[in-house]
């Protein structure tokens, strides 16, 4: 950690199925010198994916979602080009990111978002494709992300600490990122989500209405307000004020570990679990491109190792959080790492490597 300049780190392993460890290290801040503890809550950046597709499984499982039904038939947002690819996508394409999308706009608010292959052909990972995917889930269930998020998964998980949104006791316990080591010191960088939320937390307050309920509706609704008390640039469409089922997530690195125990596999799972089948095919590969070295599940990148597949996913954030998770549902075992350093990349990666043997090529990605 102080070789790489990161504050911050938390670890859980899973054992067993179980969360069998987990361990806080460092600060929040490195000013306010907050000690990182039990109840301190990561920005998991783009570990947010693999809990959404979780979701959305939950979903399908129901009957409610159909992975190989055309996107556009649950929802068509505005911002969609007109394009024959754009109606060929479907979640599946979306989980296992060959909807040939791009990651992100880089105008949303004018520019529109069109395929740049087309869908099954190619892998391109895409916070796009699950973005939209996540308004879909919206018109499916009428509930905002987080709300499907805390009845389905959270809830019954026993997730207490985990939300896609924001609020005073979120923003309290939350940890702030930093730059990497090898960057100049121009003091404590921007911190995105935090300051966006920040400001939309205003206007929720103001409506009564807290960001946890909000949809994409609400956010666009209310955009010119929170535009109007934002610096420019820092609001500029709809997604930068609601939950964000690619990187919105914030948890305890033990409700994250919490999550990976419900990968493996077991004689009984609970009714409100995703089935036994469906767990199988989350961590089964989906589409296979020649000349790649890894693969992707439905949610999860998968990767073969000496002891057999494992699965895994990376999350970073404004170059400020870089966290990883990999699991070996086979025998039952995980290891989460979170981290609030834009160089904490170089500590998870020794962390894996210590705790498991494990040189994974996914590093190289």
């Amino acid at each position: 950690m102080q070789a790489f300049a990161v504050p911050g780190v938390a670890i859980a392993v899973v054992e067993a199925g179980e969360v069998a460890w987990s361990r806080p290290f460092g600060v929040t801040h490195a000013l306010t010198r907050q000690p990182v503890d039990a109840r301190t809550i990561f920005e998991d950046a783009s570990l947010s994916k693999p809990v959404f597709a979780y979701l959305v499984l939950q979903l399908v499982d129901q009957g409610l979602v159909d992975l190989d039904r055309p996107l556009v038939q649950y929802r068509r947002p505005d911002y969609l080009a007109r394009h024959p690819w754009i109606d060929r996508i479907t979640p599946r394409d979306v989980l296992r990111h060959s909807t040939g999308l791009p990651n992100w706009r880089a105008s949303p608010a004018t520019e529109k978002l069109v395929p740049m292959v087309e869908p099954g052909t190619r892998i391109d990972y895409s916070g796009e494709a699950i973005f939209w995917l996540q308004l879909a889930v919206e018109a499916v269930t009428g509930q905002s992300l987080d709300e499907s998020m805390q009845a389905r998964l959270f809830g019954p998980a026993g997730m207490r600490d985990s939300s896609f949104t924001w609020n005073a006791d979120l923003a309290s316990r939350s940890v702030y990122g930093h730059r990497r080591h090898d960057t100049p010191d121009q003091g404590m960088p921007p911190q995105m989500f935090r300051e966006q939320w920040g400001i939309a937390q205003q206007v929720a307050d103001r409506l009564g209405k807290p960001l946890s309920s909000w949809k994409y509706a609400d956010a666009a609704r209310v955009l010119p307000e929170v535009m109007a008390l934002a610096p420019p640039g820092l609001v500029t469409w709809p997604g930068d004020i609601v939950a964000n089922a690619a990187a919105s997530l914030r948890t305890t690195v033990r409700d994250y570990a919490t999550f990976l125990t419900l990968l493996m596999p077991r004689k009984q799972r609970a009714r409100w679990e995703i089935t036994e089948a469906t767990r199988q095919a989350m961590l089964t590969p989906q589409i296979r491109i020649p000349g790649r070295w890894t693969e992707k599940g439905l949610g999860w990148n998968m990767e073969a190792t000496a002891d057999g597949p494992v699965f895994y996913h990376s999350g970073s954030n404004g170059d400020i959080f870089k966290n990883f998770a990999v699991g070996d549902a086979q025998r039952q075992r995980g290891i989460v790492v979170l981290t609030n350093g834009g160089s904490g990349s170089f500590v998870h990666q020794r962390v894996v490597r210590a705790a498991t043997g494990y040189d994974l090529l996914s590093y190289d990605l």
